[in-house]
């Protein structure tokens, strides 16, 4: 039954008994003492739900949706941090990267300056072992010439006063060791 038949039905009961609307609620079995008494009993009900149990649900049900509300806003601020952190970590790691270049680029100029230094302190060095070492062998040289003309003289003396068979003096022999360093320098 739709509702354009309900209402027909419900004027026409009402028709009937003479008085539009009036007997209507009798007729549905509807008490005013017991209607009233529900109405008191439902507001007490109602009040005792909303000041008991609908307040404080309500209340906690705020306090939920701000607690939420509140964790959003730290999560929302939390990204934001979280992608400034990753941002300030990537010019960091940049800079790092640009200062290791640096370094690594000044490390190789010095340790090719640094080479080369060593090279011309090793070359320096090597002459002048090679210095020391012509010098040292120009002094032996020397040395064992000096010696060489001694035992020579010596020999040149023995050799000429055995052969003229006579003791030569100490004049004669220097003169003969003398002769004797000429010969051989020349």
């Amino acid at each position: 039954m739709n509702i354009h038949h309900f209402d027909m039905a419900f004027l026409a009961v009402a028709e009937a008994h003479g008085e539009p609307g009036a007997g209507l609620l009798e007729q549905f079995g509807v008490n005013w003492q017991n209607l009233l008494a529900q109405i008191v009993v439902f507001l007490a009900v109602f009040y005792i739900l909303k000041r008991f149990a609908f307040g404080p649900i309500l209340a906690q049900l705020e306090e939920r949706k701000e607690r939420i509300r509140e964790q959003q806003e730290n999560a929302e601020k939390i990204r934001r941090e979280l992608a400034e952190a990753e941002e300030t970590r990537k010019r960091l790691v940049a800079e790092a990267n640009d200062r290791a270049t640096k370094i690594v680029s000044e490390a190789e100029g010095t340790a090719a300056a640094l080479t080369e230094r060593r090279t011309q302190e090793a070359v320096a060095q090597a002459e002048a072992m090679i210095t020391k070492a012509r010098e040292a062998s120009a002094r032996d040289r020397d040395q064992m010439m000096s010696e060489l003309k001694r035992e020579v003289g010596k020999l040149v003396v023995q050799t000429t006063a055995k052969v003229a068979g006579k003791v030569l003096t100490a004049e004669d022999q220097k003169r003969l060791q003398e002769e004797a360093a000429r010969e051989m320098a020349a």
